[in-house]
């Protein structure tokens, strides 16, 4: 149950005007585990928009969360290109052919068109329904992949790959048709009210080198962000799974309000590199903590994100390192809101030093007694 005394909105109005609040912002980055707390299928995201806006608002009154973000999966954009999607019925959509297969094929892509193509009219459907449910209560995004992660879906991921080295303008020319679709979509969200959320996995550190990173990734993010903020002021968020470090100045260089890193990345180290440029989110691991851990660990793992990063100079928020499992526990997802307000705020970091040690030593008894 939510036991905030301010509503996002209100939290985030204060923490940019240097007014006391609460709490420290969080999100747990549900996703499509969304459909476990609402109680449908996922194979409903794929068809019907009400249900998409009514799972993210039944999760913002089940855990209090600070923000919701219309998004389903990865492929929604190259699907809408003309790739080929599987839709389970009751789990996450996946890749299953890619718009094209030979590199004279480029030619013949074309940018799609939020409001005719694939499943794209859907999620703008979605996000007038997430518009007036929410009213003034909490922010609400829209997520997007950015252009170099789309083109590995129009060419396939391997393929793209070996083309990098094989023919980077091929690449690029991917890339820029791929841009176009990212533009519209994100007009099109921006005409709806709501902010566009960049997820670039396939520009990781972990996927590709920062030098390829800089040549065929970077010029379209940069002209898509700029897009954005041209069209209305807007400054977005990045997320790219993997390691980021040796990418982050570039990223912070092209002017985004923040920045979520994986957990595999250093809360302190991002901090220290770009944290008087940008937001902070992360970094709890959502697979190995928020999934498969414990409460304790849940309760653990934030408190030693907060500590890194709270006294972030641009602001830091609590948040999973990616989005979340669809079956992690709903009480790992309460036990991270509910570390975050026993925190407080301001953070006081003598206190949280003595919870940290305290739940750690109470955890290993609990270790020795079971």
């Amino acid at each position: 149950m939510n036991t905030d005394a301010m509503t996002p909105a209100q939290r985030a109005a204060a923490l940019a005007n240097g007014r006391e609040v609460d709490r420290l912002p969080c999100n747990p980055n549900i996703a499509n585990g969304a459909a476990r707390v609402y109680g449908c299928k996922i194979s409903e995201f794929n068809r019907n928009p009400k249900a998409i806006a009514e799972a993210q608002m039944a999760v913002y009154r089940k855990f209090g969360c600070d923000s919701m973000r219309i998004f389903t999966d990865l492929f929604t954009w190259a699907e809408a290109m003309g790739a080929t999607v599987t839709l389970p019925d009751d789990a996450t959509a996946d890749l299953a052919k890619p718009a094209i297969s030979r590199i004279e094929d480029i030619d013949k892509l074309c940018p799609a068109d939020p409001y005719k193509d694939g499943r794209l009219p859907i999620h703008l459907e979605a996000m007038k329904y997430l518009q007036d449910f929410a009213k003034d209560e909490i922010k609400c995004s829209a997520g997007i992949v950015g252009p170099f992660t789309n083109a590995f879906f129009l060419f396939g991921v391997n393929r793209t790959l070996k083309l990098i080295h094989k023919n980077p303008q091929a690449v690029h020319k991917l890339c820029r048709i791929s841009l176009e679709t990212c533009k519209a979509y994100a007009k099109a969200a921006l005409d709806i009210g709501l902010s566009p959320t960049i997820s670039e996995p396939m520009s990781s550190c972990t996927v590709v080198s920062p030098k390829v990173f800089r040549e065929l990734s970077l010029p379209y993010l940069k002209e898509l962000i700029d897009f954005i903020e041209n069209y209305n002021g807007t400054k977005v968020i990045m997320h790219i799974c993997g390691q980021t470090d040796k990418i982050w100045k570039d990223l912070a260089d092209l002017g985004i309000s923040g920045m979520s890193i994986d957990n595999i990345a250093s809360l302190k180290d991002c901090k220290l590199a770009i944290g008087d440029r940008t937001k902070i989110l992360g970094n709890v691991d959502p697979s190995g903590v928020m999934y498969s851990g414990s409460p304790q660990d849940v309760r653990i793992k934030t408190l030693e994100g907060i500590l890194d990063a709270y006294d972030s100079p641009k602001g830091y928020i609590v948040m999973s390192g990616c989005s979340l499992p669809i079956e992690t526990p709903f009480e790992n997802i309460k036990m991270m809101m509910d570390t975050v307000r026993e925190v407080g705020y301001p953070v006081q970091p003598e206190r949280v030093a003595g919870m940290l040690e305290d739940y750690r030593k109470q955890y290993e008894n609990q270790t020795r007694r079971d």
